[in-house]
């Protein structure tokens, strides 16, 4: 990861992104899809990954740890 200028690489992406995945699919039930929306740089310092899953269901965004897993993660539920 390059967070002297809050830019990440592909492959940081990629597996961030494949991290997130799989820990909302082993952690909660009914993950049917996941869309990232933004990967980035938080004020604290950390990588981050914002999106959404079951189309917009609920909005999460993680804090992904420097080995790929994931830190922390908020979750927000679309009222219906």
């Amino acid at each position: 990861m390059n967070s002297n200028n809050e830019t990440y690489d592909d492959t940081t992406k990629e597996k961030a992104t494949e991290a997130v995945k799989q820990y909302l699919k082993n952690n909660f039930e009914g993950i049917e899809s996941v869309k990232i929306d933004k990967i980035y740089q938080s004020p604290m310092g950390g990588l981050t990954v914002d999106g959404n899953v079951n189309e917009g269901v609920a909005d999460f965004s993680a804090g992904v740890e420097n080995d790929y897993t994931v830190g922390s993660i908020g979750l927000s539920v679309s009222p219906k």
